[in-house]
């Protein structure tokens, strides 16, 4: 019998609803409306517009209508929060994760408060400023009055959850991007918030990740003539969606889910924290069924998007498909940046950006804009080849695949890149992973699907994947040398 749910995946720069199909041993999707997730600046402070984000997630409900869909789920991009006031009303826009109010924070709450070393033994994250644990110290630092006058906090998956049901509940692949979670136990860790001084609002209780929560409330259904289905907490955040529909049949795998930002792992039965995980800055994130993904942050497609934002101010437009051509005609193996580097993680001027961090560590200058994105295309995929370095490493395995997903996998560029950096086989797809994740998991819940392993089978039987061999093994690897040379002096 053929069965149907609606995912609704918003990034951090574009948000779409799908209707995913299940129907012989296959699933099928069909995107039914996409919209931007363009933050508003006012003030100084960077926030989300998510009443115009509810409003297009009304609009998919709406378009969703002729489908007889069973469930709905929603994800979102992880540790950015809403504060609710007494009466269950919103306090304000929630703040973009790249808002500047968490500028030194960590190392204010590490010099202070609790140990770099405890904060990661219990929770296995990757300590960053832009972690919901910082943003509500730089909060309560600052006096801030939302904060002070808050009853409660959601995370955006779970604020959305709550619009439509009335329910505030989170789940662990979501409260692990927070910093607070604990990595073994799957439960708010009291020690950090007492340790942390933390006098935040109520944390919401935690529920298992593919959990029915509620139904759409009365009000809704009527404003918008559809049925009342269920409303499932599924993995809200995106990344653990993506990983769940990687389509691996090895239980050893990479992944790579490529978009604004790059997150590259390899999932574990249990969390790995240890002196050498922290000391690489490794995360352990909670996936579904309680599993582990540990992975590392990358800056990714960012350095693009945004250098193709600057060009356009200064009169140049081009597809992101005219760039990758540019990137093509470029001399290779000119001049490489570290993605991670602070100076690219906020938006401005990344082209110029770029070309400093060059002068800086006395490489030629990328002047072409060909030549800026090809120093882009090497330097991600040579940072690919580090973490992977790192993570086999730590885990003591090797790997034979890296599984490429998510928007970025359409670059063929870069995945043919990050085949010959890393001398390995990249398979790439599914495109859509977060949303074929986003499906499994309901699909799970509603007892459609068995259990992960069948939703990954599933998901091999339903897409056609592209697989790049790496080559010119000799050139990739003195080139490697020189990326590390130069990124090991900033």
């Amino acid at each position: 019998m053929t069965k149907r749910v609606l995912a609704i995946d918003l990034g951090a720069s574009t948000g779409r609803g799908l209707i995913a199909e299940l129907d012989g041993g296959k699933i099928s999707l069909e995107e039914i409306e996409r919209f931007n997730n363009t933050p508003v600046s006012l003030m100084g402070t960077t926030y989300w517009d998510v009443l115009r984000l509810f409003h297009h997630i009304k609009n998919c409900l709406l378009k969703a209508k002729p489908y007889d869909i069973q469930s709905l789920s929603i994800d979102t991009w992880g540790v950015d929060f809403a504060l609710l006031d007494r009466d269950g009303v919103l306090q304000g826009n929630p703040v973009h994760f790249r808002d500047k109010r968490t500028t030194g924070m960590v190392d204010y709450a590490i010099r202070t408060e609790i140990a770099r070393e405890r904060l990661y033994e219990i929770t296995g994250i990757e300590i960053m400023e832009k972690n919901t644990l910082f943003q509500l110290e730089a909060l309560q630092l600052n006096h801030d009055s939302h904060v002070e006058a808050a009853k409660e906090l959601l995370f955006m998956p779970d604020l959305f959850n709550y619009f439509l049901s009335g329910e505030d509940r989170t789940e662990p692949s979501i409260a692990s991007t927070s910093q607070m979670l604990d990595a073994r136990t799957k439960q708010w860790s009291w020690e950090i918030i007492e340790d942390i001084q933390l006098d935040s609002p109520a944390l919401p209780g935690i529920v298992p990740s593919g959990t029915v929560i509620g139904k759409l409330l009365p009000d809704i259904a009527h404003e918008l003539g559809v049925e009342r289905t269920d409303i499932i907490a599924g993995c809200g955040h995106d990344t653990q969606c993506a990983v769940a529909a990687v389509p691996a049949e090895e239980k050893d795998f990479l992944f790579l889910d490529c978009g604004t930002w790059c997150l590259l792992g390899t999932e574990l039965d249990g969390p790995l924290i240890n002196e050498k995980t922290l000391e690489l800055n490794l995360s352990n994130e909670t996936g579904f069924e309680g599993r582990t993904t540990l992975l590392k942050n990358i800056v990714g497609l960012w350095l693009i998007q945004e250098s193709r934002r600057q060009w356009i101010r200064e009169g140049q437009e081009y597809s992101f498909a005219e760039l990758e051509e540019l990137a093509k005609d470029a001399e290779p193996f000119r001049s490489f940046v570290d993605p991670s580097a602070p100076e690219f993680s906020a938006a401005g001027n990344i082209p110029e950006h770029i070309r400093e961090f060059c002068e800086f560590t006395g490489q030629p200058l990328p002047e072409s804009i060909g030549e800026v994105v090809r120093c882009i295309y090497e330097s991600l995929a040579f940072k690919y080849r580090e973490v992977i370095e790192e993570i086999q490493d730590v885990t003591g395995k090797k790997f034979k695949n890296l599984y490429m997903v998510g928007g970025g996998a359409k670059d063929e560029t870069l995945a043919q890149a990050a085949a010959d950096a890393c001398g390995i086989r990249v398979v790439v797809g599914p495109v859509e992973a977060t949303a074929y994740g986003n499906a499994a998991i309901q699909f799970i819940a509603k007892r459609d699907i068995t259990d992960l392993d069948e939703a990954r089978q599933i998901i091999r039987d339903s897409i056609e994947p592209k697989v790049f061999e790496p080559k010119n093994a000799d050139a990739w690897n003195e080139a490697y040398k020189r990326f590390r040379k130069f990124t090991a002096e900033t």
